[in-house]
């Protein structure tokens, strides 16, 4: 699991730099107009961590966990904005969660586990909820989206693609939502025809997750 983590972090920051200006022209119709820029910033500090070694952990799933937590830090002490704190408590909860799983539990299993405790953290601190024009937009539909999966015995690539693929669907369903929560919230209608950054940058590093999977 540590090398699925490793990959992932590392494509989702490969993916960010290039979607960076894309991710700061939607920040730009609603937004402070900075979070492309930086979730760049925060993801290149994380491979910069990544490269300095493996963190220590009793067993894989340990190590991955551990991983999580020190990406969710390295995120919270580098990315302004929300971002910073949202995706940073958002991955140290994922680790939590991945740490704490039964060591039978499926690869999906724990994929959902850990997007439902990150989901957890960004409510905590966000207080938002489905149809804000926010990140849960394609987080919530992502997460109904693996569960449906689970139950239907798909295996854990399939069950992290229709993941991907929720959160894609749920990020351009932001386009015609009214904005409540946030910087967005602040144009009232005028948020209105426009997509949700922080979804957008949500369905991006998901999509990432299940490439890396799909390629393993």
């Amino acid at each position: 699991m540590i090398d699925v983590i490793d990959a992932w972090l590392r494509l989702a920051a490969t993916r960010l730099h290039d979607q960076a200006p894309a991710l700061t022209a939607l920040d730009q119709a609603i937004g402070d107009g900075d979070h492309g820029t930086n979730m760049d910033r925060g993801f290149k500090a994380i491979v910069a961590s990544l490269d300095g070694g493996l963190p220590e952990g009793d067993g894989d799933r340990a190590m991955a966990a551990a991983r999580l937590r020190a990406a969710g830090r390295t995120l919270i002490s580098t990315v302004g904005g929300a971002a910073g704190p949202l995706y940073g408590t958002a991955l140290m909860r994922a680790g939590g969660a991945i740490s704490g799983a039964d060591g039978g539990t499926s690869s999906g299993e724990v994929a959902i586990a850990g997007l439902d405790a990150a989901i957890g953290g960004i409510q905590s601190l966000g207080k938002a909820t489905a149809g804000e024009k926010t990140m849960l937009d394609a987080l919530l539909p992502a997460m109904e989206a693996g569960r449906a999966e689970i139950a239907l015995g798909t295996d854990p690539g399939g069950v992290i693609a229709a993941m991907a693929a929720a959160a894609e669907a749920g990020s351009t369903a932001t386009i015609p939502l009214l904005a409540t929560k946030g910087r967005a919230s602040y144009l009232g209608e005028r948020s209105i025809g426009h997509q949700d950054p922080g979804a957008t940058s949500a369905a991006l590093l998901i999509r990432a997750l299940a490439d890396v999977v799909a390629g393993d």
